[in-house]
């Protein structure tokens, strides 16, 4: 059965057209997920999370090439994914190195310089335009994903995902390395 007819039906509510394109597209989708995420396990899960976001946005769909739409969402995805790993390993491996410091003088200063780090963070976020703070707490401190900051913000994703760019533009002008 051709995609389209299988999107019709899906939209519709046919569970067995949606079926029908997970099966087709599931192999295919694991393919395109695995190189980035590089683990059998996440590139799994980074695909069925993949026909997740697919299926709630199918009604969005526009007929623009339905492989090239969701090789898209699951790229997406997949650098989602990686990136909420890379923030937890790091955060793990700063925790680990502050296990194995042993002075107590030494863990306080550790501890004291990452609080300072942080209020710093913090302080300059407040310095962001309105429009852009709201959606930068939302995503990095949070770690809420796109779809979570649109329903709440009772906009568009692809309008949070336009703000989060222009956001990080705005930080590349106007703050410094230095300045943290």
């Amino acid at each position: 059965m051709e995609d389209e007819k299988l999107i019709e039906k899906a939209i519709a509510g046919n569970e067995q057209a949606f079926r029908l394109l997970v099966e087709k597209y599931r192999h295919y989708l694991y393919k395109v997920v695995y190189p980035v995420v590089r683990n059998e396990k996440d590139a799994e899960d980074v695909t069925q999370e993949t026909f997740i976001k697919i299926y709630y946005a199918l009604p969005k769909y526009q007929k623009q090439g339905f492989k090239t739409w969701i090789t898209r969402i699951a790229m997406n995805t997949a650098i989602d994914v990686t990136r909420k790993q890379v923030r937890k390993q790091e955060s793990a491996v700063d925790d680990e190195i502050l296990k194995q410091v042993t002075g107590t003088e030494v863990s306080a200063a550790v501890s004291l310089l990452r609080k300072e780090q942080r209020e710093v963070v913090r302080t300059r976020i407040k310095e962001l335009p309105d429009n852009y703070r709201d959606v930068i707490e939302d995503y990095y401190i949070t770690e809420k994903n796109y779809k979570q900051i649109a329903e709440e913000q009772n906009v568009a994703v692809k309008t949070v995902e336009v703000k989060l760019h222009r956001a990080r533009k705005w930080i590349k002008k106007h703050w410094k390395e230095d300045d943290f």
